[in-house]
């Protein structure tokens, strides 16, 4: 019996989840190949409670995806409500960089994945692109960016993250980047002096 999503859950059947979800990124991050049991074990369930959650390899890897993903663009708004436009942008980029070094680690798992369900090769890509279009407008807005830059300008711009090497000291060099887009992003922008 497939669980309803849409149904809510019991608290401790909740941490067990997000446990199980923070387990899993760990794991597949490392190795695609990671045996389910592990997971399960290090996230402290039984294997009743896991594959109550997740009843294949597949829901697993696409919900660990999914729930990084939504994460990640939900937290677009939430930077909005607390910093300044521009300030937001910039640490949004910051959360951007961790995702994607984890999505490089998951890469196999999620392309084993999607190729197993038929899943659209890029899940999650829609909301992303809705969250980067949210922090251009309301830097637009604010006159602290440049006029006219897209959603597809920023992605070319911030193309290079996938170029850095995840196992190596990515952080620095993702920074240093990141704040290289983030002044040329500022330049020319009608709200600075």
């Amino acid at each position: 019996m497939e669980p309803n999503k849409d149904a809510p859950q019991r608290s401790d059947a909740q941490r067990n989840r997000e446990r199980i979800l923070e387990v899993a990124l760990a794991e597949l991050t490392r190795s695609a190949d990671v045996p389910l049991s592990v997971i399960a074990k290090k996230a402290g369930v039984g294997q009743g409670t896991f594959y109550r959650n997740f009843p294949s390899r597949e829901a697993l890897v696409l919900e660990v995806h999914r729930h990084e993903v939504q994460q990640l663009t939900d937290s677009a708004s939430e930077l909005l409500k607390s910093r300044e436009p521009d300030q937001a942008l910039r640490e949004w980029m910051d959360r951007l960089a961790h995702f994607a070094m984890a999505k490089t680690g998951l890469a196999d798992a999620l392309r084993q994945a999607t190729g197993a369900t038929g899943a659209p090769a890029k899940p999650g890509y829609s909301l992303v692109i809705a969250a980067i279009e949210l922090l251009l407008n309301a830097n637009h807005e604010a006159g602290t960016i440049r006029p006219c830059v897209t959603a597809d300008d920023f992605l070319l711009a911030i193309a290079g993250l996938w170029q850095i090497d995840p196992q190596g000291e990515w952080q620095p060099q993702a920074t240093r980047l990141l704040d290289l887009i983030m002044d040329g992003l500022r330049a020319r922008a009608p709200g600075r002096r």
